[in-house]
């Protein structure tokens, strides 16, 4: 399938597909805790996001990385003007969250990761756990440097990219974890 098909096709669907180099993927379900993670570190980041004039989307909102690679993360701001009115997809992110998923962690610390650290507006990735309390940020260094931040229970969590700190409690505030 061509970009533009691609673009035309896939709003009309019932389901949302990351589209790679010509394949169409379609987007699991994700379970109640992912859901809820993402929803809570949305609604955490949203009144600062808006007093800035930055931009968050969730789940929804398709990230061009290149002209033939779209994904969906979980959550992404773009603190970039020219994403603000932007209708199709973000092109200029700051910062890109995923929900690991036991289904989908190998693909966001690998394949996703491998592509988002190709946009040159790209400052943070996060890699939130729905299965235990852990988020993993990792922030661009100088170079094609990435640096590693593991946060745990009782961490306060820095997105530098935004100017955002939060308790790792309140991503998790009302999440039901499996017993593992």
């Amino acid at each position: 399938m061509t970009v533009e098909a691609y673009l035309t096709w896939e709003p009309s669907q019932e389901l949302r597909h990351e589209y790679v180099n010509g394949e169409v993927v379609a987007m699991t379900g994700g379970t109640l805790p992912h859901n809820d993670i993402a929803l809570n570190l949305y609604t955490l980041l949203r009144p600062y996001l808006k007093q800035q004039g930055y931009r968050g989307n969730v789940a929804d909102a398709k990230v061009k990385i290149m002209a033939r690679i779209y994904r969906y993360p979980d959550l992404v701001v773009s603190c970039d003007q020219r994403d603000i009115l932007a209708v199709d997809a973000i092109q200029h992110p700051s910062l890109v969250v995923e929900v690991l998923s036991p289904g989908t962690e190998a693909l966001d610390r690998g394949k996703k990761f491998e592509e988002y650290r190709t946009l040159p507006s790209l400052q943070e990735y996060g890699l939130i756990d729905s299965t235990a309390m852990t988020v993993e940020i990792y922030r661009r260094g100088e170079g094609r440097l990435w640096l590693y931040y593991p946060y745990q229970t009782g961490d306060l969590i820095s997105f530098d990219s935004i100017g955002v700190s939060c308790p790792i409690e309140q991503i998790y505030e009302g999440v039901v974890l499996p017993i593992i």
